[in-house]
């Protein structure tokens, strides 16, 4: 959908469809208000009534739209409301709407821009890749979205801003609900490089043969139980030079987790295609990345296997040693994550980063801990951590942070080894974290556990439809963008 911003009289302004915001306890529009009741619309929020305004307006129909209070209007309760009313225009069939764009003196134009626009594009997602009877009504959808203000200028930069976004959202959530038969290690290894390709980035691969002469023991241990060997995609944009700080980004890219030897039960496993859904956030946000073009170096580091059982699978009891030297004593194969971060990690230290923030589908604890609402947070820096949580609230991804005390450290020491990969259940979600923690040396690093929040079978907010969410981009590009404003 084209999104683009006009200075128009609503009133007088020719459209299919006007979507016209309602705050909660004020008037109805003039234009409308004589075409029903006080008591037929309140204005709370995601409420939406369409009315035919018969001449009184140029418009054919008008939605009216509910903000819900004036005072509690903020960028992500319009991400909802957007998402709600672009959904009727779909089920409208019309192929052009506008709304007049609400914005408020704590909620500057730019700003809702965005967020209107953010939610306009996500909540329009469907994945219907695999679907063969469609129909041509089934995949039509809005051509057009004009979002009507006086503040043109600011409002269009906030118009592009949200649909690079939600770009970035679309193809990680693209990427999250692809079955494991046709997205295989490598091909999501090529994912990252084709979005590498695509905004003139360097692309780095490395596939088995590599990753055993480098010894990159973690990635080669999970992976060897499958028939689709295991990669590591490397991605950089920009280059380090003084003054400008280096970004690593790394993404958990398991495409398919069986659990392994320790294998899953069978209800709901078919959801574990979304293991993958760290990496898909990676390469979601370098895609927004490329759009912006912001003056950052970062690194977008995937390192993705196949969890499988078999003959050759790693076991229970195993020792693996690690890209940086250190062994790891196998409890259950299913925290494979762990294991697969743990070396790419250690790589990502190589760039002498300002920051490393890992995302990954780690553990179910984070489930029990934070449910569907948060992202399980847990860093060696506040400051970092602080930065995050900041970004995650302005972007609509809430990040709560956990404590990564030395306590939780000592549960994953092994008597034979170095560290063990799993401690047990008694706070599963921060000892995932405190084994992620010996392998990230002295930097500056951030564990961002999304488990909870990449996948939903309910639909918690209206701009995220059954299937992969795309969680971690938003949060992530707001998180650079606070660092190449300080450029």
């Amino acid at each position: 959908m084209n999104i683009t911003v006009v200075s128009a009289d609503p009133v007088q302004h020719d459209t299919p469809l006007l979507i016209h915001g309602v705050f909660e306890g004020e008037p109805l529009p003039a234009g409308v208000s004589g075409l029903l009741e006080a008591s037929d619309f309140s204005g709370k929020a995601r409420q939406i009534l369409l009315l035919y305004p018969r001449g009184s307006v140029a418009a054919r129909r008008v939605l009216l739209l509910g903000l819900g209070k004036r005072d509690q209007l903020q960028a992500e309760r319009l991400r909802e409301v957007a998402a709600v009313a672009v959904q009727r225009a779909v089920e409208l069939k019309v192929e052009r709407l506008a709304v007049i764009l609400p914005h408020t003196t704590s909620l500057q134009a730019a700003t809702a821009a965005q967020a209107f626009t953010e939610g306009a594009l996500m909540g329009m997602y469907r994945f219907q890749q695999y679907k063969s009877d469609l129909t041509g009504d089934d995949k039509r959808t809005p051509a057009e979205l004009q979002l009507l203000t006086s503040d043109d200028s600011a409002a269009l930069q906030g118009a592009m801003l949200g649909a690079a976004v939600a770009r970035g959202v679309a193809l990680a959530r693209d990427l999250g609900n692809t079955p494991g038969n046709d997205l295989t290690p490598q091909k999501l290894a090529d994912a990252a490089r084709a979005v590498a390709h695509k905004f003139g980035m360097s692309a780095t691969m490395f596939g088995p043969e590599e990753l055993r002469a480098q010894g990159f023991g973690g990635v080669i241990g999970v992976g060897q139980g499958s028939a689709n060997p295991p990669y590591v995609a490397i991605v950089e944009y920009g280059a380090k030079r003084e003054g400008m700080p280096t970004i690593c980004l790394v993404g958990k890219g398991i495409t398919f987790d069986t659990g392994g030897i320790s294998i899953k039960p069978a209800e709901g496993m078919e959801n574990m295609k979304m293991d993958m859904g760290g990496a898909a956030a990676v390469i979601g946000a370098l895609h927004v990345l490329g759009e912006l073009e912001l003056p950052l170096h970062v690194v977008g580091l995937i390192g993705t296997a196949e969890n499988m059982p078999s003959a050759t699978a790693y076991k229970p009891g195993d020792i693996i040693k690690t890209l940086s030297g250190k062994t790891i004593e196998v409890i259950n194969t299913d925290a494979e994550g762990r294991v697969v971060l743990a070396d790419v990690l250690h790589y990502a230290t190589r760039y002498e980063p300002d920051a490393i923030i890992d995302l990954a589908t780690l553990t179910g604890a984070i489930m029990v801990a934070l449910g569907p609402h948060a992202i399980g947070l847990m860093s060696n820096d506040d400051a970092l951590a602080q930065r995050l949580v900041r970004a995650g609230a302005d972007a609509g991804e809430i990040a709560w942070q956990l404590p990564l005390l030395d306590g939780y450290k000592e549960m994953v020491k092994s008597d034979i080894a170095d560290v063990k990969n799993s401690a047990g259940r008694y706070g599963g979600a921060i000892t995932a974290a405190a084994f992620l923690s010996n392998f990230v040396g002295s930097c500056s690093w951030a564990h961002l556990d999304i488990a909870g929040t990449a996948w939903t079978d309910a639909k918690p907010k209206p701009y995220n439809p059954k299937g992969a969410t795309g969680v971690g981009v938003r949060l992530l590009t707001e998180a650079l963008r606070s660092w190449a404003e300080r450029q």
